[in-house]
């Protein structure tokens, strides 16, 4: 009685968290971006995301030094909204404090690209728990590993749909050797497609990509129920096949989500490495915990259940599903 109470709870627990993020990874950052004009004159962009559809009450601060002198309504930007406007500053803002009202109430972070007209390029990220930063003084490039590293684990780790496909490829990889193949696959692949997309040789469009993503998702559960029932299937078989395949298809993902953030106009290799490098940082983070996890249930009665190996599949088939049918239905714009 207990064993069964236990697996209609964990199975709700685990439908309603990942349901409960099926958008965490679509949340973009905004942009700060502000350029030297003249010897103390400033062009602002501020560009804002749409979340749920609705534009978030968030701003940027300035010093009292650092004055707008004129600003637009705004005009439409992709899937948000871009504020141009120009300040003149009464002295150099090396060492500026540049704060975002009202981020702590979102999950937005803020990205910062600060260009002056001798060149040098600095790159901050703000976010709900670190709503200030500080132009530098020094031209470095560790703000920008730092930035796209971080950039790359957090769009990982709330990327739930990349999060479930690589469950599901664990969950098929049986060996410790024939599993870093596969991940190495995975990693290889998606590393290549991402590249491209990001530098402009490549391209797909964003709802077809999200849709197959999805339908990748569901094949793959469908062979793991197979394969927990003793069939022969090619994705336990040659798991590395499967990962280099569908992680083509996920670079243009990871790259779709490269391309809302931006990247520097200087600096784009490191950036682009740095922001892959954070990526597969996350991606081995999920895969080390997911096989602790593992580790952990073998030594319970949990793990005898006959039951048991299929609460995953199943519960990742679902959301699977439910993804794609709903960005088919985007895609297809029904109303």
């Amino acid at each position: 009685m207990f064993a069964k109470a236990f697996h209609k709870a964990l199975l709700f627990l685990l439908c309603t968290t990942i349901v409960g993020h099926l958008s965490a990874h679509e949340v973009r950052p905004a942009l700060l971006q502000i350029k030297q004009t003249g010897s103390n004159t400033y062009e602002v962009l501020w560009k804002i995301p749409r979340k749920d559809n609705m534009l978030p009450v968030i701003n940027p601060v300035f010093p009292s030094w650092f004055a707008i002198q004129q600003k637009d309504n705004g005009v439409e930007a992709g899937s948000g909204a871009l504020f141009t406007m120009k300040a003149i500053a009464s002295k150099d803002i090396h060492g500026m404090l540049i704060t975002v009202s009202g981020i702590q109430e979102t999950l937005i972070d803020v990205l910062v690209y600060v260009e002056f007209s001798s060149g040098e390029k600095y790159s901050l990220l703000l976010q709900p728990t670190k709503n200030t930063g500080t132009i530098p003084y020094g031209s470095s490039y560790a703000s920008t590993i730092g930035t796209y590293f971080k950039l790359g684990v957090e769009h990982i780790l709330f990327g739930i749909d990349h999060l479930l496909f690589v469950l599901a490829l664990v969950l098929l990889t049986r060996g410790t050797r024939k599993l870093i193949t596969t991940v190495t696959a995975f990693t290889i692949a998606h590393s290549i497609t991402l590249s491209l997309s990001a530098l402009g040789f490549i391209g797909l469009p964003g709802p077809p990509v999200e849709a197959v993503i999805a339908l990748s998702i569901l094949f793959l559960a469908v062979e793991l129920v197979h394969y927990y029932q003793g069939k022969k299937v090619m994705s336990a078989s040659y798991p590395w096949i499967v990962a280099f395949v569908f992680g083509l298809l996920h670079g243009f993902g990871f790259a779709g989500a490269l391309a809302n953030i931006g990247l520097p106009q200087t600096g784009v290799p490191l950036a682009l490495a740095f922001f892959n490098v954070g990526v597969e940082a996350g991606q081995l983070l999920f895969i080390g915990f997911v096989l602790l996890l593992m580790m952990g249930i073998q030594k319970t009665n949990f793990a005898r259940r006959n039951w048991q190996p299929y609460l995953a599949p199943y519960a990742i088939g679902a959301v699977a599903a439910f993804w794609l049918i709903e960005r088919v239905w985007v895609m297809l714009d029904f109303s």
